[in-house]
């Protein structure tokens, strides 16, 4: 049983990824409803918080619904993290998450995310102030480390654990990786297998099967695992997971009515949370990731992207749903 803090996750949790411009409500609303175990919000900046900018507090929204949901917050200030923290903590999550992770140059140039790794007593020290100030448990995600000369993840997870966080998720790749080349597991599992480690330690990193998250729970032996762009468009993959776990075999893959099903709800929730305007506007990156791949798609795709108003919108799903609706799809991108 993963458990963070008073947290039970079950025996082996499937955590949805925070990501930038994407992990937001609605996003996060079609994920918990196909199977994800534990959510983020998306990245927030602690200067952008403790500044009262109207787009980081609005990512503070969280929904009952949405539990378990920490919210992550990124920085370079300690002071200023720690002040965030405390705001971030009246938002009500479950938790607070650091990111020590995001390799992006606008932030890790910045002296946050990736870039703590190449500062390990700051880190350190960073850590303990967030854990001082809240009575939340506090999580981090990170990488191995900052380039393969500097892959120091195994003193990072004991030096965070011996100070208090209560769960560590690593991103198998180096900050100079970025997303390129092959996840390595190895020194994930390495930290796992710690005798020291007692804190459920959660890998992410090219897990977008079953068979993959199934591999990386006997190879490596993690709590669990973060998804995050497997999960973009296919929020199906959660309950393929688990489904494959217990029985062995695959789910039928969604039909293109499941699809429309899915951003019916995605768009309905958009609108909501953003406005009528807004909400359809934001809505348009997604209709390329739901119907990735599927043949003769490129007319309905351009309407979805152009038509302004919720009617019209509908007018095309209907549309594709009646002309396409029951075709089987196994377009698991």
């Amino acid at each position: 049983m993963a458990r963070i803090g008073t947290i039970e996750l079950g025996e082996f949790p499937l955590l949805l990824a925070p990501m930038e411009d994407v992990s937001d409500p609605p996003f996060r609303l079609v994920c918990k409803q196909y199977g994800a175990d534990m959510m983020y919000t998306e990245f927030i900046s602690s200067e952008g918080l403790i500044r009262d900018a109207v787009k980081s507090k609005k990512k503070l929204d969280i929904f009952e619904y949405e539990r378990p949901i920490g919210i992550q917050l990124f920085g370079s200030d300690i002071d200023s993290m720690r002040e965030a923290a405390e705001i971030a903590a009246a938002a009500e999550p479950d938790l607070i998450d650091i990111n020590y992770g995001c390799p992006v140059k606008n932030v890790a140039c910045k002296g946050a995310g990736a870039a703590l790794l190449q500062d390990i007593p700051k880190m350190v020290s960073m850590t303990s102030e967030i854990v001082k100030c809240t009575t939340l448990p506090v999580t981090v995600k990170t990488r191995l480390g900052w380039d393969d000369s500097t892959k120091n993840i195994l003193e990072v997870a004991e030096r965070l654990q011996d100070i208090g966080i209560q769960a560590l998720t690593i991103h198998g790749r180096t900050r100079a990786q970025l997303y390129k080349g092959p996840a390595d597991w190895q020194l994930i599992g390495e930290v796992k297998n710690n005798p020291r480690i007692h804190i459920p330690i959660f890998g992410n990193g090219d897990v977008d099967s079953p068979e993959k998250a199934v591999e990386m729970r006997n190879q490596y032996g993690v709590d669990g695992v973060m998804i995050g762009r497997a999960s973009i468009g296919y929020p199906w993959i959660f309950n393929e997971i688990k489904h494959f776990m217990r029985t062995g075999e695959h789910l039928a893959a969604p039909t293109i009515a499941d699809r429309v099903k899915v951003c019916r709800t995605h768009l309905d929730a958009s609108i909501e949370w953003k406005g009528p305007v807004l909400g359809i506007i934001e809505m348009r990156r997604h209709y390329t990731n739901y119907f990735k791949g599927i043949p003769h798609f490129k007319e309905y795709r351009m309407r979805l992207v152009t038509l302004p108003t919720y009617p019209e919108v509908q007018a095309v799903l209907d549309e594709i749903e009646t002309v396409m609706g029951n075709l089987p799809t196994e377009i698991n991108a």
